[in-house]
């Protein structure tokens, strides 16, 4: 891969090492997601895993959404 910048390299690839945090799958509405916990049943969406191509564009299951689960 070759990245072509302007910006100094510890800037582009500042926290590449970092541990990604605790992600879970969940299913809400026959949509399969992966959401970061903020509460005890709730987290808010990262990304749609299995869905309908309809579901991309429904404003509550864009990424950074809160969604309410069990």
């Amino acid at each position: 891969m070759t990245l072509y910048t302007n910006m100094p390299l510890e800037l582009v690839l500042e926290g590449f090492n970092d541990e990604m945090e605790n992600l879970q799958e969940i299913w809400s509405n026959g949509v399969k997601m992966q959401v970061m916990p903020v509460a005890p049943g709730m987290g808010k969406i990262v990304r749609l895993l299995e869905c309908q191509l309809d579901d991309y564009l429904n404003p509550k299951f864009m990424p950074g959404n809160i969604i309410h689960y069990q």
